[in-house]
């Protein structure tokens, strides 16, 4: 499946799982829609991470208020089964609000608490170079995420310890849960920031597949690397792209109907 395809998906899944459980973070999981589908799309192997093999992909969700992408898009490589979706929020259910590791395969690490994923990212990237292994750690983090010091307490560290393998993704969307980061904490320009911490960093379009692809590709000999990937909240859907109330509102009625004609229309 190509990536555009399961980007595609994961944005319908999100829509009927909010819907049905009337889940919230839909804006923030429509934005890293693209990202999460050219991770586990062309960047894992869903046979090692059932096997847990030691050499697997890890990715960590370190904004994990949008685990919904990340449930779609393993129910869509074959790691559940899709109708498990549909339990999503619900009592019992495997697939809690904020994204869980338990009992689940290809999820590495629970989050939820922001700042908390990416020093655990760091983590497994320096267990990974000190046992002599070459695979990659990636993590996704918001922008409002970026307010918290552990983000920076972490960046000295990866490149103290030139964590090489270890890709940081900002979804640059500019909100965050009550307004505009420019607003309330004005985080100016991400990748100099990070370049002023000693990574590599490129920006991209976080909603262009071949832009993604580039920048997660290539991996600096020498330090980490911070991708700004500069996305649209809510992206798919018109009425709630750049709409800051998708970040606790659920899909209803006629925006239910809607959001799903829009994407129905749109189909790759």
């Amino acid at each position: 499946m190509r990536s555009e395809e399961l980007a595609w998906r994961i944005r319908r899944h999100v829509i009927e799982m909010a819907h049905t459980a009337h889940g919230s973070h839909v804006g923030s999981a429509l934005s890293i829609a693209d990202i999460v589908a050219v991770l586990y799309g062309e960047f894992v192997e869903p046979g090692a991470l059932e096997r847990r093999d030691k050499n697997r992909t890890r990715i960590v969700l370190s904004k994990g208020h949008a685990g919904a992408a990340i449930y779609a898009a393993l129910a869509e490589i074959g790691l559940m089964p899709i109708e498990e979706l549909k339990t999503h929020y619900a009592d019992g259910s495997r697939l809690s609000g904020h994204v869980s590791h338990k009992g689940l395969t290809g999820v590495e690490v629970s989050t939820g608490s922001l700042g908390q994923g990416v020093g655990m990212a760091a983590g497994m990237a320096l267990a990974g170079a000190r046992d002599g292994l070459e695979y990659r750690t990636f993590v996704i983090a918001g922008d409002g995420e970026c307010d918290e010091g552990a983000i920076w307490e972490m960046a000295l560290f990866a490149r103290q310890q030139r964590l090489n393998r270890l890709t940081l993704i900002v979804d640059r969307n500019e909100l965050q849960a009550y307004g505009l980061t420019a607003e309330i904490m004005d985080l100016l320009d991400l990748g100099k920031k990070f370049e002023a911490f000693g990574w590599r960093a490129v920006d991209v379009d976080g909603h262009d597949h071949e832009q993604l692809r580039r920048a997660l590709s290539k991996i600096d000999e020498t330090r980490p690397t911070a991708v700004i990937a500069h996305t649209v909240k809510g992206k798919g859907v018109s009425f709630m792209e750049n709409n800051n109330l998708w970040h606790y509102r659920d899909p209803q009625g006629a925006d239910y109907e809607n959001a799903v004609r829009e994407l129905e229309a749109c189909r790759p």
